[in-house]
Order: structure tokens, then sequence, then C-alpha cells
């Protein structure tokens, strides 16, 4: 006996399916566009208050639209505070910290990557120890030893400690550990040592990880605060994030002054912003090299 069968069904079957997805799509897109806003309000907030007067911005602290739009608050940001020097500072401080860590930190990696020698395995659970320890711990005991060697107060004390990390020397360590180590035994077949292998032939392969290493030690340096805060004293010396900090504690006088202060931490913000937007899919390269190593 023969049996009918409704052959149009799996067509609208695969059409619902179709729908489904695309439904689901729209959603997902919607949910992503929503939170993406939520998380870009307060950098507009940021941008439309340092553009407002300081009454409109203590008036409508919430709103984006300034009325009337200046540009009093940056005016008087170079004008009647220290910025420009607190900047000075910041890129000095941040261009030696950077180099410093690409250099140290390159090197670590490679050496507890490459080469075999004892307590090498507990050299690098000591790295990872060090990872697990909260700054703030260690925050007084900075403090002693560089008033103990004389450093406080100095610039010396605002880049020594960090020229080395120990986030830098694991991703360093990882990408290594990824580069086949044929290629430095050819190096050194024809006659190249230890440093010259990984400077010149280990080294430039590493691209993408001394991207992420730069950009992460930029934003780190550029960004220090609890550091400053211990290592110097002298208003000569503030960085920008200490300077924004005398800032918000009211050192120009009474009332809000939102214009300045937020268009002092917009300022602030820009340059690490364009250095991650210009080597973004770099950063991102490199962050998961090394992922089937580790």
């Amino acid at each position: 006996m023969a049996v009918l069968t409704d052959r149009p069904a799996p067509v609208a079957r695969r059409g619902d399916r179709g729908t489904r997805a695309r439904v689901n799509r729209v959603l997902g897109y919607a949910v992503l566009i929503f939170f993406g806003l939520v998380f870009l309000y307060p950098f507009v907030i940021q941008l439309g208050n340092s553009l407002k007067t300081e009454p409109d911005a203590a008036a409508n602290p919430l709103s984006p639209f300034p009325d009337p739009l200046t540009l009093a608050g940056f005016e008087r940001i170079f004008s009647g505070t220290n910025f420009p020097l607190w900047l000075g500072n910041s890129l000095l401080v941040t261009v030696l910290v950077t180099l410093g860590r690409v250099f140290f930190d390159s090197l670590a990696g490679y050496a507890l990557a490459r080469l075999r020698f004892r307590g090498r395995a507990g050299l690098f659970a000591a790295v990872i120890a060090v990872m697990a320890v909260p700054g703030v711990v260690l925050l007084i005991p900075k403090f002693l030893v560089l008033k103990q060697i004389g450093l406080y107060d100095s610039y010396a004390g605002l880049i020594v400690p960090l020229l080395a990390d120990a986030a830098g020397v694991f991703i360093m360590k990882q990408f290594f550990e990824s580069i086949p180590v044929s290629v430095e035994e050819a190096a050194r077949i024809d006659g190249a040592g230890v440093f010259r292998t990984f400077w010149s032939v280990v080294l430039p392969m590493a691209r993408p990880a001394l991207i992420t290493l730069t950009i992460l030690s930029f934003q780190g340096s550029w960004n220090e605060f609890p550091h400053s805060l211990v290592s110097v004293q002298d208003p000569d010396l503030f960085t920008l994030p200490r300077g924004l900090a005398d800032l918000v504690s009211g050192s120009l006088g009474k009332g809000t002054q939102y214009p300045l202060k937020l268009g002092a931490a917009l300022l602030a913000t820009i340059p690490v912003a364009v250095l991650f937007v210009i080597f973004q899919r770099y950063f991102v390269r490199g962050a998961n090299e090394g992922a089937d190593k580790g």
C-alpha cells in the first residue's frame, strides 16, 4: 500500500530555520549594539562635559550636549595647571619603561623558553607566582626599598622598578616556544652565538608578540598611578595620573570644575586609544600566539 508524503513540508521547515537564524542574528547584533552604546556613553559624557561651561556641566552633568559649546576648559588646562609638565613626564617615563620592558622581558622569556639551566622550572614558577600577587601588596615594600637605595623622589625611582614585569616575561616565553627550534639550529650551524641567534633570528620573528607587549607596557606605564604615589612627592615629577588625581582632589579651589577635570582626563586617554587602534590586529594575533603551547 503506497504511503503518501507531503513533500513541501521539508521546504517549509528549511524556511523556518532560515527565518529563525536571521532573527537570532538580528537579536545578537541588537544586544551587541546596546552594550556597545552602554560602554561608549561615559566617553561621550566625558567629551560633552569637557566642552561645556562650568555652570552648564554642574547643572546637567549627564547630558552629552554642551549649551553653549566652549573650549574654555581646555584653555584652562594648558594655562592654569601643570598639565604640559605632567604630559612631558609621562612621555619620558612611558617611552623608557616600554623600551626597557620589551628588551628585558624578551631576554627573560627567551632564556626560559630555550636555555636549559638548573632551577629554570622553579624560576618560571616564581614568575607565575608574582603575577598572582596584587600590586597593592607591594606598595609599602617598594617605598621602603626606594628610600633605602636613594631613588625616592627621582626619575630613576619612577622608571627603574617598572623596567620588567612578570606578565611580559610570560607572554614572550609562550611565543618563543611556538617558534621551531630548527630555525635556531640553522643559525648556530652558521656560527651564531646565543645572543646573536636571539637578536638577529628569533626576535624579528616575534613581531606580533613584541607589538602586544609594547601596547600592554605603554598602557600600563602611561596609566600607572600607585607606583608614582609611593615613588615621588615632588610636584615637578608628577606624571599625568598623579597630576589628574591632584586636580580631582581639589587643588585648584572650590567648585566641581567638570570641564577642566574631564577635559584633562580625555587628553590623557587619547595616546593609548590611538596606539591600540593602530596596532589592534597585531595585538589580537600576538595575544593568541602559542595557545597550543600554553
